[in-house]
């Protein structure tokens, strides 16, 4: 664990950030099942106490700040570049996957001792919040707007892509690069969605 010196005077979204922080690198580091209010509260180089106050155990911490960390997808407001704001959500993906965040989600999914309510519990607070995440946010978006066929976006075809990128970082070790997004786009979202539809 890092060295965090002195503790410093922090209050209201600085120490929130701080902490936020704190957890999710500490997951990423020592994995959650190891997870303590003590190495978050050094980390982060603040009082046990004060994360006491608002959160009962580290687990109930790091589900938070793993939602508060989370990427945002930003699709085209009006829904006009389907093939564009996927390869974006892609890329944020394989962005979001290096950071500490990332780390941290991937330390308790690929754990073989993994608590089911845990994995469960990640699924409901942090993706399952906004309705998806990555190219799932993407293609519901569309679908809102008319552009496609909701009733093509199966649980296969809205796990697409991030089984494609995920496999391909399992495979090469590597995150993959944009023109292998624009063809995991290409090749397997975009015929598996069906034409968009034009809209007046």
């Amino acid at each position: 664990m890092a060295d965090t010196g002195a503790r410093t005077r922090r209050r209201g979204k600085a120490l929130l950030d701080a902490i936020y922080a704190a957890a999710v690198e500490e997951a990423a580091a020592a994995g959650p099942g190891r997870l303590t209010m003590d190495a978050i509260a050094k980390r982060a180089a603040t009082a046990r106490t004060t994360l006491y106050r608002r959160w009962s155990d580290p687990l109930d911490l790091l589900l938070e700040a793993l939602a508060e960390l989370h990427p945002v997808e930003q699709p085209d407001p009006g829904a006009h570049d389907l093939r564009g704001d996927l390869i974006a959500s892609l890329r944020l993906m394989t962005d979001w996957s290096s950071s500490a965040a990332g780390r941290a989600v991937m330390a308790i999914v690929a754990d073989p001792a993994r608590d089911p309510a845990v994995v469960e519990a990640l699924f409901e607070r942090v993706f399952a919040r906004r309705g998806g995440t990555f190219t799932q946010t993407v293609l519901r978006h569309y679908a809102e707007h008319g552009r496609l066929d909701p009733d093509r976006l199966t649980p296969v075809v809205l796990d697409i892509g991030e089984a494609l990128v995920t496999k391909r970082m399992i495979d090469t070790g590597t995150a993959p690069d944009d023109a292998y997004l624009a063809a995991i786009v290409d090749q397997a979202i975009l015929p598996a969605v069906g034409p968009e539809t034009e809209t007046r």
